[in-house]
């Protein structure tokens, strides 16, 4: 088992789509994200035996914990607008299935879908860059399967071990409303924000950061390359601008394209921030 330098914990999805369905999660996203960008990754997930996920996952080293079956979304998109739907939830992540080693690695992303892990498992990374998406832990879903906020209880408790929060804007409705009172929590807490860009929160102040224009393809995924390339920029440079900058143009390449093959290359970034007024 290799030691890598990018770890990313999570389920990944099954996303349904027509007839068939995209690979998608946070934990997908963001290892093919930190991959592209130079990076050794590596992938504690849980998933059913119908994922081939070393083909889909090239480079990538992948714990996958057996499970009777795969977290499985249907994402529908109205006016911009996304209403979820879970089909199913793959086994849990217990800390105990984080391999030793891997405790100790450089830059940690905890990208919880569907409640998979306890918020303990921030516990285990306390010499990590450590970032989270909190998705998994702000929903809640009915008999129909219908995703809806709910409160993340704990966070008060945990955010203050977070280097990097990562947040949109959509996260923060209903329920989980509470959480724009303790985005100062974190050392770094960044609301993605669509085609409006970002917003950085840091040691008190906030900054506003536009985004690059983008024609819309297929949003999924892309809050979680946002997450992914700021870490792997802050981790370059402990800027904490320069990595919402670059974690912009990266989320806004990614929405011009569909599925996992929406990951831009570390070139297409630079090119494009190269050409950027």
């Amino acid at each position: 088992m290799n030691s890598p330098d990018f770890l990313v914990i999570g389920h990944v999805a099954k996303d349904l789509v027509g007839d068939g369905y995209r690979l998608g999660g946070t934990a997908a996203y963001a290892a093919l994200t930190a991959r592209n960008l130079g990076r050794k990754v590596a992938m504690v997930t849980s998933a059913g035996p119908d994922l081939q996920l070393k083909d889909c996952l090239k480079d990538v080293e992948v714990l996958c914990l057996p499970s009777p079956t795969t977290t499985t979304f249907v994402n529908l998109y109205t006016a911009g607008q996304r209403q979820q739907y879970i089909r199913s939830v793959a086994e849990s992540i217990p800390p105990e299935a984080i391999p030793a080693p891997w405790r100790q690695t450089a830059i940690v992303l905890l990208g919880p879908i569907a409640s998979e892990f306890d918020a303990e498992m921030i516990d285990l990374f306390p010499a990590s860059l450590l970032g989270l998406t909190p998705q998994g832990w702000l929903r809640q879903w009915d008999e129909s399967g219908r995703v809806s906020p709910r409160r993340w209880a704990k966070a008060r408790g945990f955010l203050p071990q977070v280097d990097a929060f990562f947040v949109s804007e959509d996260d923060m409705a209903g329920e989980a409303s509470e959480l724009r009172s303790l985005l100062g929590l974190p050392r770094l807490a960044v609301v993605t924000q669509g085609a409006r860009g970002a917003t950085l929160h840091s040691e008190g102040q906030t900054s506003r950061f536009p985004a690059r224009p983008a024609e819309m393809v297929d949003p999924t995924g892309a809050g979680d390359i946002f997450a992914a390339a700021f870490l792997v920029r802050l981790a370059e440079t402990d800027d904490a601008g320069e990595s919402t900058r670059f974690a912009n143009v990266a989320a806004s390449l990614s929405v011009e394209k569909a599925g996992l093959a929406s990951v831009p290359q570390r070139a297409q970034i630079e090119r494009e921030r190269a050409g950027s007024p």
